[in-house]
């Protein structure tokens, strides 16, 4: 396919390593070109909108790096999303950037020229260790970072706060071996991401941004591209439930998550389970042996499934991205999004603590949901 006709922006490359980040890459594509065409951005509400002086629509020069991982459901949906950016006209450039102890070297030593030419770099995850090293190589002026769901949220805090980019779910403490030794390059990643200058910063992001740092301009993900292109979907009488890597990345107890699986899909009639792409093969079966549930392993992400259809008129999730994007996707379909709070007592010994506070505030945070009250387990 061949890139996109008409003005060509400044030559930008993108960087992600899922496929939500590659759909917000393609948001957020959608929109500047909207505003190069003198189209107003709507304002997400909360967030701190500021003048976007000297950013263009990013044009024909926009490639999409993707720096894959080893995961098979990442992998594949990763491949899906390829291809609908390539259908828009966007080059996608794949790396296998953990295909082996040398793949790193590799892919750094491909990219290096390519980076020193780009005048603006998007990246999905500035936590990652990956971007944070590409991040030494640049020295684009614009530097743009995308939703990669709720860790955006901690991003714009601990930016604004002159903090360590650390993950919300880590448990607090003294850093190990590994953040010590990557701790300079960490360090510098997080001064370049500091609008100077010299340097611009955008965030593009659905979610709520209260703490902005000084100078970095915020754009709102309205999920344009999504509705533009998908649906409106078929709206089912039942209704679905939404998956979540709380257990596997050890902030939720495993029995406790099956427990108000179950309880949740009894009380509002659920019959599909939409799983997480990092859910386990074990969990999973485990879920659709004791609740009955419809197991779906979606191939894109939930915004664009949500929105070809069919789905149910009501949508439980527990706190996650998607109590804050799925409304945006299906504005105006008639779908009730509903997110139930995570019980203190199901956490895990080892969940950060801050853990807790966090999923509050992305349940407290969500516009156009019905809360849901924590459940309790059967008796």
């Amino acid at each position: 396919m061949s890139p996109r006709a008409g003005n060509a922006g400044p030559p930008t490359l993108a960087f992600v390593e899922s496929p939500v980040q590659l759909l917000n890459v393609l948001e957020w594509a959608h929109v500047h070109a909207r505003r190069g065409a003198a189209d107003p951005v709507p304002a997400v509400p909360g967030q701190v909108r500021r003048p976007a002086t000297g950013i263009s629509a990013p044009g024909a020069e926009l490639t999409i790096v993707v720096l894959s991982p080893t995961d098979p459901m990442t992998r594949g949906q990763l491949r899906r999303m390829a291809d609908l950016a390539r259908d828009e006209g966007y080059r996608v450039r794949w790396e296998e950037a953990r295909g082996g102890t040398a793949a790193p070297f590799q892919t750094i030593g491909g990219l290096a020229g390519s980076l020193r030419r780009a005048d603006r770099i998007v990246m999905g995850d500035p936590f990652s260790r990956y971007v944070q090293l590409l991040l030494t190589i640049t020295r684009a002026r614009d530097l743009v970072v995308v939703d990669d769901g709720t860790a955006t949220m901690e991003f714009v805090a601990q930016l604004a706060r002159g903090e360590r980019l650390v993950r919300w779910h880590r448990k607090g403490g003294r850093p190990g071996a590994r953040d010590l030794l990557f701790a300079p390059v960490s360090s510098s990643a997080r001064r370049r991401l500091t609008p100077s200058a010299r340097r611009r910063v955008e965030v593009f992001s659905s979610m709520p941004v209260t703490e902005t740092p000084a100078g970095v301009t915020v754009t709102a993900n309205d999920f344009g591209w999504t509705r533009a292109r998908f649906g409106p979907p078929r709206i089912t009488k039942g209704a679905d439930m939404v998956g979540t890597s709380l257990v596997e990345t050890g902030v939720v107890d495993g029995d406790r998550y099956l427990e108000a699986v179950q309880t949740l899909a009894k009380a509002h009639g659920a019959t599909r389970y939409f799983a997480h792409r990092r859910e386990s093969t074990e969990k999973l079966h485990r879920l659709a042996a004791e609740t009955g549930l419809e197991i779906v392993r979606p191939d894109l992400p939930l915004e664009l499934i949500a929105r070809r259809g069919p789905i149910g008129r009501t949508i439980l999730s527990f706190p996650s991205t998607v109590v804050h994007t799925l409304p945006l996707a299906l504005a105006g379909t008639g779908v009730r999004v509903a997110v139930c709070d995570i019980d203190p007592a199901w956490l895990t010994e080892n969940a950060s603590p801050r853990a807790q506070g966090f999923l509050s505030g992305v349940t407290g945070t969500a516009k156009d949901v019905h809360r849901l009250a924590a459940v309790a387990g059967p008796a």
